[in-house]
């Protein structure tokens, strides 16, 4: 069993009040909502700590935790809502972005119960292969790497691993023989880690890569990484981004 939980700030730098746009005449955070309610949640939550969305999600039955303003990572944001919701330390989370309306179901279910399935993790996360140098060279694009367990080693900004050879030639070549792997922003957290993860100072790799997930790895928990069971869509950081989904849900 697990619970969905979906952070929706009103604030954004490109896309102000995000979560309220109307795509195929319904505000996002309702497809968002609506792609979780289809997986196997035992509740779905949606997290704000702006009252206009509260209204808006109110217009759908869905649940809404009003949450403080202050918090300074959205990892922090769900800690409170764990707390309201009176979650047990045992419980497993899966934070869903509010900019998701194309979210599969079958990637929520999927974390969960990878998460589930390794005691040893605190958290779980999904990849995809990474197969063209010009994302592994963007630093807008998260990499990561894994032990021959799963589990990750580190997370970063930077085009790794780096390959020495293949990457002093011009033009650089791919090596085929390597795992590069993009990471997809879908998490689960064991509830416990989250009361511990707002209790530890933010890490030097954290500050410096500005990647949350970093804090966990430095304070030595473990992160379970799987590739990702089905292509996930990409999120809405754009004015581009939100005309691509209004294109695809409006044709539906």
């Amino acid at each position: 069993m697990f619970h969905v939980i979906i952070p929706a700030r009103f604030a954004s730098t490109r896309l102000p009040g995000k979560p309220l746009l109307d795509i195929a005449g319904k505000p996002m955070i309702q497809h968002v909502w609506e792609q979780a309610c289809k997986s196997d949640a035992a509740s779905v939550t949606i997290a704000t700590d702006d009252q206009r969305i509260a209204d808006a999600c109110a217009t759908f039955d869905a649940k809404v935790v009003l949450t403080r303003a202050d918090h300074p990572s959205g990892t922090d944001r769900l800690q409170e809502v764990v707390t309201h919701l009176g979650l047990e330390p045992g419980a497993c989370v899966v934070n869903v972005q509010g900019d998701e309306p194309l979210i599969p179901p079958a990637l929520i279910n999927q974390v969960a119960a990878n998460l589930l399935a390794h005691p040893k993790a605190s958290m779980a996360t999904l990849a995809e292969p990474l197969e063209d140098l010009q994302s592994l060279f963007n630093p807008n694009v998260v990499k990561l790497v894994t032990d021959h367990q799963g589990y990750a080693l580190y997370f970063s900004r930077a085009p790794m691993p780096w390959c020495r050879d293949a990457f002093a030639q011009e033009p650089k070549q791919l090596p085929a023989d390597l795992p590069f792997r993009r990471h997809i922003g879908l998490y689960a957290y064991k509830v416990s880690f989250l009361h511990d993860y707002v209790t530890w100072p933010c890490s030097p790799l954290e500050q410096a890569e500005s990647l949350e997930q970093l804090r966990a790895l430095w304070f030595g928990c473990r992160i379970q990484v799987a590739d990702a069971c089905e292509v996930p869509p990409a999120g809405v950081d754009t004015q581009a981004d939100l005309d691509r989904v209004r294109a695809l849900l409006g044709a539906v």
